[in-house]
């Protein structure tokens, strides 16, 4: 399940994506636009800094630039530095590999194959969807809610017949 601090992590780097010919943008402006609790922001943001994926920049006319171009960022780059490791099990990690004490023989292990499936899937959706690639599918998508998920739909209203006179 993606965390809470992946998440907030995101929704701030895609703002910060498609603002990027904008320049700084303030935290508080980014905890604001996608009502995240601006502390948490600040720590998950400096985590994102330290990575590369972020630059800074202080005083008036401050706040946070993306570190890279935002068709160089991928979802899946940003998961790992905030998460660690894509794999559910650390026997199919790619960056933090550790053989499991119970399995015998990892090359007959079903529950390692399944769960190096589901790795291979994961890398290859998150890591070939960027800032930029994402921002486009929500602007194609009209940024429109789920259904049952947004505002009722209103019902039409019957259109009054003319008068005879």
């Amino acid at each position: 399940m993606l965390t809470r601090k992946s998440k907030y992590g995101l929704k701030a780097l895609l703002v910060l994506a498609e603002d990027a010919d904008r320049g700084p943008v303030l935290i508080s402006e980014l905890a604001e636009r996608q009502r995240l609790p601006k502390k948490f922001l600040e720590a998950i943001l400096l985590e994102l800094k330290r990575a590369g994926l972020l630059h800074s920049k202080k005083g008036k006319g401050g706040g946070y630039v993306l570190g890279r171009k935002p068709t160089e960022i991928t979802v899946g780059q940003v998961i790992r530095v905030l998460e660690g490791p894509l794999a559910l099990t650390p026997c199919v990690s790619q960056t933090a590999y550790r053989r499991c004490e119970e399995c015998p023989d990892e090359a007959a292990c079903g529950v390692r194959l399944a769960m190096k499936e589901v790795r291979d899937a994961t890398a290859r959706i998150l890591d070939n969807t960027t800032l930029a690639g994402l921002n486009a599918r929500v602007a194609r998508a009209g940024a429109r809610p789920e259904p049952g998920r947004g505002a009722p739909v209103r019902a039409r209203r019957a259109r009054k017949k003319p008068l005879a006179i």
